[in-house]
């Protein structure tokens, strides 16, 4: 498969939609943000969007399209870890005729100045993962956060005096609670090297953009802190992240 590949693609074979996605063609907005759990993504379409149409139900990932302030967006979930956003985003991105997807999660912070309920801005991605595998590359790949979409999300935060960073992170293929290893074998290396937080999907969103040559970006609240211990409840989680996805309809 060339790199042209993916932007040749329809969904006129499959008679509804994708195996994962029901969505018709032209169902899914040109942007589409993208929160890891299913459920916010509900919580945005029915807090933030009017007139909103529900293009897909497929194991419960949810998908949204309506409008913000007169202009067309989609929101759907992306699940959590590597694989899951790799099939979602690059199934709007090759069938859909997505453009940009907008990551909207959270993180965990790695590094001192990043407090719970900051804002992250993901301007690089390293991993623990074998995504970029596929691109069978004579290297080490490190993707990017279109330039575009990251400077008009740090207009947004500034004019609304939201606390934020703008750095790489780390998508990890390990939940780092979960680690087996001690944290100084672990993430506090990646913090070491610069790396803001550590999330589970931006390494994958970035990757597919890059191949499907489309747009991403990586907008994260800092949900925990490896360093102060602190952390949001779930509920939190969910419902207060509101700021953040201001900030991701404000440039979609």
């Amino acid at each position: 498969m060339n790199s042209n590949d993916i932007r040749r693609k329809d969904i006129s074979g499959y008679s509804a939609g994708t195996p994962h996605n029901t969505a018709k063609l032209g169902e899914i907005a040109p942007t589409v943000l993208m929160p890891g759990d299913p459920l916010r993504a509900q919580h945005i379409a029915q807090t933030m969007l009017s007139g909103v149409h529900q293009f897909n139900t497929v194991r419960n990932m949810f998908g949204y399209t309506g409008e913000y302030q007169g202009k067309r967006v989609s929101v759907m979930g992306s699940g959590m870890g590597a694989p899951s956003m790799g099939i979602y985003s690059y199934e709007l991105y090759a069938f859909y005729g997505v453009q940009a997807i907008i990551r909207i999660g959270t993180c965990g912070g790695l590094v001192p100045e990043v407090d719970v309920g900051d804002l992250v801005i993901a301007m690089t991605a390293s991993t623990d993962s074998n995504y970029a595998h596929q691109y069978k590359l004579n290297g080490s790949l490190s993707p990017s956060a279109d330039f575009e979409l990251l400077e008009r999300a740090v207009q947004q935060a500034r004019k609304k005096s939201v606390q934020f960073h703008v750095g790489p992170i780390f998508s990890s293929d390990l939940f780092s609670l979960y680690s087996a290893l001690p944290a100084d074998e672990g993430w506090q290396r990646w913090g070491r090297m610069g790396c803001k937080a550590t999330d589970m999907e931006c390494y994958a969103l970035y990757c597919n953009a890059a191949w499907a040559q489309r747009k991403a970006l990586t907008l994260l609240t800092c949900s925990d802190s490896n360093i102060s211990h602190r952390e949001m409840s779930p509920e939190a989680r969910q419902n207060s992240l509101d700021s953040m996805i201001q900030i991701a309809l404000d440039i979609a």
